[in-house]
């Protein structure tokens, strides 16, 4: 019943200002006060019902009490003073204390607490600065959305867990459903009182086991588990964050200490740390593709974006193209200045190929994988100066050819899982130690979502 509260606190406020209206219409005639009594009669009896709804919203749905006690006074007021204005208006009361005052005062007070309770409604519902928000903007006051919590790579090791982590993190995803000004289930989470205190259900965290932690547990459940949080419309917590928790929790939910302290690992950390530019596309200027060029690209089936709104550099893919041969290349001779990502997976290229691709002087990273590549003639590939990540994968390559591709000027990658290159190989002097040579066959660590039964 509560949630028909926003449905039912509309009809008080029809009815009371429809009264107005007509009172002020009518106030030299008073040819209707009966009719706008009964009016103001009715807007009392409907704001008794909205006052009762919005009692059970406020409890149903754990708001606090300093959220909605003057929202839900005014409401009462506003009740109380419809049924005197009837009374005032009606030709049979006795009442001898409202023969004496005016309507018109009933009527400008009328008008400010419908107004206040419903401005008051509208805060709880939307936010304080909801109606303020357009003009700001409009001034270019911009509020500030939550944001994940970001350590200084420098000195990560410093950051206290739960002050620099665990509270932002909460204060973002919980603390609107389970804070100060709403306590969903009696739970509070933005401070430390409230998360060792727990909720009606009971506490939230025990300590060193976050598996039988709601505050842990019920973020790993599926989306659509009637007991996940974040409720699945709202915005959920990822991975990264959702691991902060389970360290936390697991390493007896302290307040105080660092995460030198906790000696946890640093690979739990890197989601927190700020960007860093992407260096790795060449650092110069080429000119914009046109837009029916990639269009007319497009017709034809290749993938085309943008690497960044910034850049006029292009990725291509031919994913959709598994016919795509040697000399289909020349297809995107109009944008081989601006191509620094090329897929050609899985299409029906062969080695003749590779003089091909010395038109594209800016490549960066090339994917073969899944095609009759052997290496014969990657000597051609030697003039591209930026060309850093090579994927041979699911190709035959031949031993013989393979130190061609790692004498490429730039290499720093190359993907050789099922080729007839088993590995591991010995890198000959002149080739950088720095190239990585990925030969697959990776076993993954279990994770938690594993282990749910459906």
């Amino acid at each position: 019943m509560g949630r028909l509260h926003p449905l039912v606190v509309h009809l008080p406020i029809g009815f009371i200002i429809t009264a107005l209206l007509l009172q002020w219409y009518d106030r030299r005639q008073n040819n209707i006060t009966g009719i706008i009594g009964l009016i103001f009669l009715w807007g009392f009896i409907a704001a008794v019902l909205a006052c009762i709804s919005g009692y059970l919203l406020y409890i149903g749905e754990g708001y606090s009490f300093d959220t909605v006690k003057y929202h839900l006074w005014l409401g009462v007021v506003t009740a109380l003073f419809s049924l005197l204005m009837y009374l005032r208006l009606k030709e049979s009361a006795k009442i001898d204390f409202l023969r004496r005052l005016p309507p018109v005062l009933f009527s400008f007070v009328l008008l400010f607490l419908v107004s206040a309770t419903g401005h008051l409604g509208g805060n709880i519902t939307h936010g304080s600065d909801y109606l303020l928000e357009p003009l700001k903007m409009a001034l270019g006051i911009v509020p500030e959305a939550p944001k994940s919590p970001i350590l200084d790579e420098a000195d990560w090791e410093r950051a206290i867990l739960y002050t620099d982590l665990v509270r932002p993190i909460l204060d973002s995803k919980c603390v609107s459903c389970h804070g100060p000004k709403r306590d969903k289930g009696d739970l509070q989470l933005h401070d430390r009182s409230g998360i060792l205190k727990g909720g009606g259900s009971g506490q939230v965290i025990v300590t060193d086991n976050p598996g039988e932690s709601p505050l842990f547990s019920r973020l790993i459940l599926p989306l659509d588990h009637e007991d996940h949080m974040p409720p699945k419309d709202k915005v959920q917590l990822s991975q990264a964050e959702i691991g902060v928790i389970k360290a936390w929790i697991a390493n007896s939910n302290p307040f105080d200490a660092s995460i030198a302290d906790l000696g946890l690992d640093k690979s739990l950390f890197n989601s927190f740390f700020p960007k860093r530019p992407d260096n790795s596309y060449p650092d110069v200027q080429v000119a914009a593709v046109p837009a029916d060029t990639i269009t007319a690209l497009k017709r034809k089936g290749f993938h085309i974006e943008k690497i960044a709104q910034n850049s006029n550099f292009i990725r291509v893919s031919c994913i959709n193209m598994p016919s795509f041969a040697d000399s289909d290349i020349d297809l995107l001779r109009s944008v081989a200045q601006q191509i620094v990502y090329l897929d050609l997976g899985g299409t029906k290229v062969t080695d003749a190929l590779f003089e091909r691709l010395r038109a594209m002087p800016h490549l960066t990273v090339l994917k073969l994988d899944h095609t009759a590549i052997t290496g014969q003639y990657m000597e051609n590939l030697q003039g591209l100066e930026y060309l850093h990540t090579l994927n041979l994968t699911y190709t035959q390559l031949r031993e013989e050819y393979l130190p061609l591709a790692l004498a490429l000027p730039s290499l720093k990658k190359i993907y050789l899982f099922n080729t007839p290159i088993e590995g591991p190989i010995t890198l000959k002097e002149g080739i950088s130690k720095e190239l990585q040579i990925d030969y697959g066959h990776y076993e993954l660590p279990k994770i938690e979502t594993d282990s749910i039964i459906y």
